[in-house]
């Protein structure tokens, strides 16, 4: 079956690259380090201590009868960039093969960078330039630390969850993510992408 840019698909149905090279995604302007403290804070506070896989918390994960995710934020860009939505044995699979070589080729900056540009923050808003302007009326790197953790809070359930009029536990989640922010910041967890 061909692909509509050319591309090989495989009977599997998988879903066609939904972004460019990582070359078509500028680096992140670094003052949104905000934004990128606060997701990974919200997603993957020990992203910087993995290969791609948080043993820990699968296991956790595991252990509750795997009703939450345990993605880290590598999986969810393998996920968002060449695998499909949903839940299936066959794309956790292919994730676990293709996440280490992410994580081999692209430095954990990238891999944040390019989390940060196809998470989606609103229906069919991506981006974090996209959400700041759609959400507060600002460029990314003018975001305050708690417009930044109020973003990461919807991450999530982005359909659901709103950042500009936060539910009580959107505005209790945003708090935790800034404290989160705060300390993978003093302690060290955020080296490997800042």
């Amino acid at each position: 079956m061909r692909g509509g840019r050319g591309g090989w698909l495989p009977k599997f149905g998988l879903a066609q690259p939904r972004v460019g090279p990582a070359s078509d995604y500028p680096a992140t302007d670094w003052p949104c380090r905000r934004l990128a403290r606060s997701a990974v804070a919200a997603e993957d506070a020990n992203f910087c201590l993995h290969w791609g896989f948080d043993m820990a918390q699968l296991r956790a994960a595991i252990a509750q009868g795997g009703n939450r995710g345990a993605s880290t934020l590598s999986q969810q860009v393998v996920k968002n960039v060449w695998l499909w939505q949903g839940r299936s044995w066959l794309r956790k699979a292919l994730e676990g093969v293709m996440t280490p070589v992410v994580e081999a080729f692209w430095s954990k900056r990238r891999i944040v960078e390019i989390y940060l540009n196809v998470a989606e923050f609103d229906t069919g808003v991506f981006g974090i330039e996209a959400a700041a302007q759609h959400h507060f009326g600002v460029s990314a790197n003018q975001l305050t630390t708690r417009q930044a953790s109020l973003l990461a809070a919807v991450l999530p359930n982005p359909k659901e969850r709103q950042a500009v009029r936060p539910s009580a536990f959107v505005d209790r989640r945003a708090r935790s993510i800034a404290d989160g922010a705060a300390t993978i910041r003093a302690d060290g967890r955020a080296d490997c992408f800042e």
